[in-house]
């Protein structure tokens, strides 16, 4: 645990010191902000609620957070600083998780900044009708999760390259075509067995049913199974390149 927490922290005080997190927290707060208030016509709907922001959760992350992922192992790697890792007496997985979660740390932040919405809109809210932050909650816990799984899944990709540009493109491709399988239009066009299973793989409808304000076991399992999987994967790419 100690091993982890050193590869945190020093991932923690890169992000500190890097004037890009600063632009990546400020670029999602003002997008995500401006797509809920004047794309998604907030004040001419005039219901208190924040559909118009989480709708676009996916899209934002799958530009956003690959974009944080890219460099995790890739800028390692390319500035040869990965060889320092690979000579440390830390495991792996030990490595790998203390990377994740210092980049899970900003995704964290990015949407903890996004707070004061859900507080203006209680604010402006009827007071005959009391706001009801169930479902709000819900549907952080579910932008959560998707954040910490695409993370996982850019992690992974970046293991596999020392060139961001390359690690970002893929990680992106990716998380859409993991998107794309869980589409109705999608679904609808699959044989009836091959539209269940494919909509039970994506992402996207995990995260539509937590987001909804439906908290099953299924979809918190799935996304933890999915998250360590890629972790999984990113751990065995890392090994590979210590026996080559």
């Amino acid at each position: 645990m100690s091993n982890i927490y050193r590869v945190f922290a020093r991932e923690v005080r890169g992000y500190v010191s890097s004037p890009s997190s600063y632009i990546f927290l400020l670029l999602f707060l003002v997008i995500g902000s401006s797509l809920m208030l004047f794309l998604n016509r907030f004040f001419a709907f005039g219901a208190a609620q924040l559909d118009g922001f989480f709708v676009y959760v996916p899209w934002l992350f799958m530009f956003f957070i690959p974009a944080i992922g890219m460099r995790l192992w890739a800028e390692e790697k390319k500035t040869g600083t990965i060889e320092l890792l690979m000579t440390l007496p830390v495991r792996d997985i030990e490595i790998v998780l203390g990377k994740y979660i210092g980049a899970l740390a900003l995704v964290l932040v990015a949407l903890l900044l996004t707070f004061p919405l859900p507080w203006m809109v209680s604010s402006l809210a009827d007071p005959k009708t009391p706001f009801d932050w169930g479902p709000i909650y819900c549907a952080y816990l579910a932008s959560f999760l998707l954040g910490a799984l695409i993370l996982a899944v850019s992690a992974w990709v970046s293991s596999m390259t020392e060139n961001q540009i390359i690690a970002f493109i893929l990680a992106c491709s990716l998380t859409f075509a993991l998107y794309l399988i869980g589409f109705p239009a999608i679904v609808s066009m699959l044989p009836e067995w091959l539209g269940n299973l494919t909509s039970k793989l994506s992402p996207y409808q995990h995260f539509s049913s937590l987001y909804q304000g439906v908290i099953e076991a299924v979809d918190v399992v799935y996304f933890v199974g999915a998250i360590g999987l890629f972790l999984y994967l990113n751990t065995r790419t890392i090994e590979s390149r210590r026996w080559a």
